[in-house]
């Protein structure tokens, strides 16, 4: 019997080393190797598995922890290291043997009443080997996980899937704690492990055990739905067609839209991700991960909705989730995409396809929109993109309210059902489609997805630096709901409960809070650092120094007075990410006698702005105030605020700033002394003047408000010369003008030729009130708009200023 278990033993541990890789996933870490110092923690299992206590015992000699095996002597009294919560613990020693969970909790009680000094920790450890969600959905509040695995099974899932497995730690629970602050009786104990099921469970729902809503099943569920059979009704009688023939339809649409969630693929797609994105990038650096797992143990249903750069993003994203050891979300793509073979692997990994409009055709309108609510009945998470489309711009795009508005109505239709909105930041240092946006700005056909594209788009892989996905400040709906709409309960119709009156309001608003939090979560990098600095010198070249210390007065603004807490600011120097940005080769270095030069070549200016755009925002104002500042040479601080509030709530809704009306000021004075502490100026009581010495570093930091100083002269002296214009035809004159200001000056301004950016522009400064519809506020109006491009046009170039006026008047 010895023998073979020592044979049994080495055996395993062989096939542990071989096949099981497990990664620690838990923010807790830290805390519980500091706690384990005093040597009173105890781990609890969810079920008694040698295979998860090998894991455990692994991790915790690789981390300083002790190891778990070992019972652990505490006021005398030996308690085990570790206990199962589904079953007594079967090990070496004869006490930890016969010891129940029960009664190790009954008896941790007792010694804490007789010892005052004593505080056992109690640490929840779930260990995931494999992740195969079930695909029963027989019931979907039935917990399949405490089912016993066969050994046959769990030896396959090792060999197969081992190198997938995860470990949580649990936050550290404090047993004297727990005492203080509840008065424990005989059912104290069952009440801890009760709660320490039902955060096993979630556990498992929140990574893995989401089982899998089968095609068929929703093609069966769907067609059973009152709303969508209603549907069908009407789509035949106003066709004049059978039901049949429109259940058929209905029944097309389904297959077209739905997602059939693959395991197979999705583990098959991250191993190949794996090794691909560590030949594409340098790294991925990801923050705010921790928030996701907050918000999903506490069971409510998440929508990731992500800026939309590139097609890399919904990768990106699935792979961080999926490497975290999360549930993957189902996708919203463009029906665009689903052309063979990418659409089929989509499908498999999550993509449900939709159609860029939904226009004249209710019957579809409907099935997509039961189809997202059945996602959000079962729980699902779902991703989809809030601006509709990739950015061209590099800035965010106007946001798309249409899923958002489904979401809304899929909640209030089961208002047990929370939802919480996880805005999403996505950035690079190099974009693999940047040079199709610019043609497509520039007038080119977009081009269309297909195969061919996507083995031309291979040919231009290579090493593009540094990615960073930065999950913002989530946005729960009740919340939202409760704060901004208090009766929102009481006005829900059961019967028309996804319309109420409040909602489309709710939805806008709404999607403008996330469009904030998004920009709040940004990250700045190495790139549009020194692009921002070199696009605003004469020639577009620096010298080396003069480069750096730009760059590190950019670093200082943005870290002594932080745009937000979510963003992600460099902690490299400047000097640092001037070499990193030389070694991604998008500058050109040309020695000079006394220090080098650096210079963004000609070919690559419109190419380079993009990533500028990226985090424009976050230098906008200070840049505002810069510009300010160095037309007049000397300002009182009273004209500074008037100024910068005169064009603020323009710039709030363009770029989705995240202060309001009333933390400007604030904002505008921190940022002066900011700027009088780097000696760029000079206070004295009420009056700011320029300080000659840094006058070139001001100078650059200003050129970064010009295109928007630029953007909306334009466009207010169209309403100057033709009170009367279309929003189209403002919106082709801006491009003209645009056009001429870049042969005439050398200016990009890459927003003028988005149109959907500069139509959004122009309904901003009509909503706020620089142009009326009705003639009645023709007056008004005429004063306030020409007022506003008084300011706007004493911050431009008078050059630039001349060639906007004479281009305005041309009919």
């Amino acid at each position: 019997m010895l023998i073979g278990s020592i044979i049994d033993n080495f055996l395993f541990k062989i096939l542990m080393k071989m096949f099981v890789k497990s990664r620690i996933v838990s923010a807790n870490v830290s805390s519980i190797v500091d706690f384990n110092r005093e040597n009173t923690i105890v781990y609890i299992l969810p079920d008694k598995s040698k295979t998860n206590l090998s894991i455990l015992q692994n991790h915790c000699q690789k981390i300083g922890l002790a190891d778990p095996l070992l019972p652990i002597e505490i006021s005398g009294k030996v308690l085990p290291h570790y206990v199962f919560l589904q079953d007594s613990v079967d090990l070496r020693s004869s006490i930890i043997h016969n010891l129940q969970l029960v009664e190790l909790l009954n008896w941790m009680l007792k010694l804490h009443k007789h010892d005052f000094k004593l505080n056992i920790h109690i640490v929840l450890v779930s260990i995931i080997v494999g992740r195969v969600p079930s695909k029963n959905r027989n019931n979907k509040h039935k917990a399949t996980y405490y089912q016993l695995f066969s050994k046959i099974k769990k030896l396959l899932t090792v060999c197969l899937l081992g190198r997938d497995s995860f470990i949580y730690f649990s936050s550290i629970i404090s047993m004297r704690d727990i005492l203080t602050q509840y008065e424990p009786n005989e059912k104290f104990s069952m009440k801890l492990i009760r709660a320490a099921r039902i955060y096993f469970i979630r556990q498992r729902l929140v990574t893995t055990d989401a089982p899998m809503l089968r095609r068929s099943n929703v093609l069966t569920t769907l067609l059973q739905s009152k709303v969508i059979r209603k549907a069908i009704q009407e789509e035949a009688n106003n066709k004049r067609i059978s039901y049949q023939r429109a259940q058929k339809n209905a029944t097309i649409f389904i297959q077209e839209i739905s997602a059939d969630f693959s395991h197979t693929v999705i583990y098959l797609t991250y191993r190949i991700m794996k090794w691909t994105v560590g030949k594409l990038y340098q790294d991925i650096n990801v923050r705010g991960g921790q928030r996701i797992f907050d918000v999903a143990y506490k069971g409510h249903g998440i929508v990731y909705l992500p800026c939309h750069r590139s097609h890399m993003d919904y990768l990106l994203i699935s792979y961080i989730l999926y490497s975290q050891g999360l549930t993957l979300p189902y996708i919203a793509a463009g029906i665009n995409l689903n052309f063979w073979p990418i659409g089929k692997i989509f499908r498999y990994l999550g993509a449900f396809f939709m159609r860029r409009t939904f226009n004249g055709n209710k019957l579809y309108s409907t099935v997509f929109r039961e189809y997202i609510s059945e996602l959000f009945s079962y729980g699902y998470p779902v991703e989809y993109f809030i601006e509709g489309g990739r950015s061209r711009t590099g800035y965010l795009r106007p946001p798309k309210t249409g899923i958002l508005l489904m979401t809304l109505q899929a909640m209030l239709r089961e208002k047990q059902r929370l939802i919480t909105i996880i805005p999403i930041y996505i950035g690079y240092e190099h974009v693999i489609e940047i040079k199709s946006y610019l043609n497509e700005l520039a007038g080119a056909m977009k081009e269309k997805e297909g195969l061919i594209s996507i083995l031309r788009g291979l040919r231009k892989l290579r090493n593009f630096g540094q990615s960073y996905v930065n999950f913002g400040e989530p946005l729960s709906l009740v919340q939202y709901l409760d704060q901004c709409i208090p009766e929102w309960r009481n006005s829900i119709d059961p019967i028309t409960a996804q319309h109420p009156g409040w909602l489309t309001s709710a939805v806008h608003d709404i999607a403008q809070h996330i469009m904030i939090r998004i920009n709040n979560a940004a990250a700045i990098n190495a790139i549009n650092l020194c692009v921002m600095a070199l696009i605003g010198s004469d020639q577009y070249s620096l010298p080396r120094q003069q480069l750096i210390q730009q760059l590190d007065c950019y670093l200082q603004l943005v870290r002594n007075v932080p745009y937000s807490s979510d963003a992600t600011v460099p902690t490299a120097t400047a000097q640092k990410l001037l070499e990193h940005a030389l070694s991604m080769n998008q500058f050109e270095l040309k020695e000079g006698l006394f220090d080098d030069i650096i210079i963004l070549p000609q070919n690559k200016v419109k190419y380079l702005l993009y990533y500028r755009n990226n985090i424009y925002h976050i230098f906008i104002i200070p840049a505002l105030i810069a510009s300010i500042i160095l037309k007049n040479h000397q300002v009182d601080c009273t004209e500074l605020h008037y100024q910068v509030s005169m064009v603020y709530p323009i710039l709030k809704s363009e770029f989705f700033l995240n202060w309001s009306q009333d933390e400007l000021p604030g904002i505008v004075d921190s940022l002066v002394s900011e700027m009088e502490r780097q000696g760029l100026l000079k206070k004295e009581r009420s009056c700011i003047s320029l300080k000659e010495d840094c006058l070139y570093i001001l100078k650059l930091l200003a050129r970064g408000a010009q295109e928007a100083l630029q953007r909306y002269a334009i466009i207010f002296a169209i309403l100057i010369m033709h009170p009367t214009i279309t929003r189209r035809m403002i919106s082709d004159k801006s491009c003209m003008i645009a056009q001429r200001l870049s042969v005439l000056h050398g200016t990009h301004v890459l927003e003028l030729y988005d149109k959907t950016m500069l139509s959004t522009l122009i309904f901003t400064i009509r909503n706020q009130g620089y142009r009326q519809e009705s003639k009645d506020f023709q007056c008004t109006q005429d004063k306030r708009t020409k007022h506003i491009y008084s300011i706007l046009s004493n911050l431009i170039p008078q050059d630039i200023r001349i060639t906007i006026e004479h281009s305005a008047i041309d009919r």
